[in-house]
């Protein structure tokens, strides 16, 4: 622990607001502020942290921003030691993110900040998905901001996040994205658009495994999955190998259905298949019955893994294609329908990249206090600022 320059007092305390050596506030000030110093008016840690608290508190846009940080001036002054008697207008939060910062090294001081937090950083699975920021197309256009994200959705924590080119996509961004973090022991899960083998490589020799869904991007690999399955259902001449193929199943029900699904997995094509480090292929199978008109959906998925079926059998893997999908609700729905990140108008430099970074801090702040509905967290911190502010300034188990 030490004593910050903050003037900010809580209760009695005269000496000012102590804060924890590994605190948020003190991995923000390590961040490069490109502005030159002579026109600084606001501290770049001091900004970021007012957007920080907003966001928190509830607040999406510049301008609602804005007005939260004016109506808490008094405190945010004293607490953010400012020398000027004023607080940024909403147009300079937009320039601040927008040319003040990289977004890359922002994201990765968070993730090293929220890794760095006790019991945290731990789990193997990480899922990788990618999003468009569907506000930031300019009138005209097809493409807006484009993000690809490593998250961990056991903690609600995104590792790294690297921005998709408007010249690329997100094939080509994924090798720098799974570059940039450490997936010794890991598990990385993806869509059928990340089953490519030069990337399946790469994860393996980084020291992890992958497990992707096949589709028809992969038509050889997808009929060979589709082969072995047909022989082991009896549908050909062929005798199956019944010892070889073991499976798991569950049924869920709520939201008004039953859903059941089931996974059969074999290690048949290991060694015989031409694709990388390939031990286990899958097949699941999905039934969905809608309760309130008896309608029911069904859908089939193949997939492959470089998981031994000693390191993840049916029911595991099961458990890892089902905790991928966790990236849906625990990180983009949450981005876009609470944080309102969809509807984000950011178009200055790196603005919406920033705001992006900072979502997904806000998800992983809220996550680690053991908040599981966001809305609940931000009305919160709303009514209880300090609690936000020490959410920044200090460390908590």
């Amino acid at each position: 622990m030490k004593y910050s320059t903050l003037d900010f007092a809580v209760g009695e305390n005269q000496d000012g607001f102590i804060f924890d050596i590994g605190s948020l506030y003190l991995h923000l000030e390590t961040i490069e502020d490109k502005r030159d110093p002579k026109g600084v008016r606001y501290p770049l840690v001091a900004v970021l942290v007012m957007v920080i608290l907003s966001k928190l508190a509830g607040e999406n846009e510049p301008r609602g921003i804005a007005e939260w940080v004016r109506l808490r001036k008094e405190m945010l002054i004293a607490a953010l030691a400012l020398n000027r008697p004023s607080v940024p207008h909403p147009s300079t939060y937009s320039r601040i993110l927008g040319h003040a910062l990289s977004a890359e090294e922002f994201q990765h001081v968070v993730s090293r900040f929220l890794t760095s937090q006790p019991r945290a950083g731990v789990s193997i699975e990480i899922a990788m998905d990618g999003k468009s920021l569907r506000g930031t197309i300019p009138v005209g256009q097809k493409q807006g901001v484009h993000l690809l994200a490593a998250f961990l959705p056991k903690e609600g924590i995104v590792l790294m996040q690297v921005e998709v080119d408007s010249k690329e996509n997100e094939i080509t961004a994924a090798p720098r994205l799974i570059k940039s973090i450490d997936l010794e022991g890991k598990i990385v899960t993806g869509d059928a658009m990340f089953a490519q083998r030069e990337l399946s490589k790469e994860v393996v020799e980084a020291g992890g495994d992958y497990l992707w869904s096949v589709k028809a991007n992969q038509p050889a690999l997808r009929e060979e999955i589709e082969a072995v399955f047909t022989i082991e259902e009896g549908k050909t001449n062929l005798k199956a190998m019944a010892t070889d193929f073991s499976q798991a199943k569950t049924v869920d029900k709520g939201h008004g259905r039953i859903e059941q699904r089931q996974i059969t997995v074999t290690s048949m094509l290991a060694g015989h298949s031409d694709w990388p480090n390939l031990q286990q292929v899958f097949k699941l199978d999905r039934e969905v019955e809608e309760l309130s008109t008896g309608k029911r959906r069904e859908e089939t998925v193949y997939g492959v893994t470089s998981l031994t079926r000693e390191q993840a059998n049916a029911t595991r893997l099961m458990e890892l294609i089902r905790g991928h999908w966790g990236i849906e609700n625990g990180l983009h729905y949450r981005k876009d329908k609470t944080l309102r990140e969809d509807e984000c108008r950011l178009r200055t430099g790196q603005a919406a990249q920033v705001m992006a970074v900072i979502n997904n801090l806000v998800i992983g702040l809220a996550y680690r206090q053991g908040f599981k509905s966001l809305p609940e967290a931000r009305r919160r911190y709303n009514a209880y600022p300090l609690e936000a502010l020490e959410l920044i300034l200090r460390c908590r188990n």
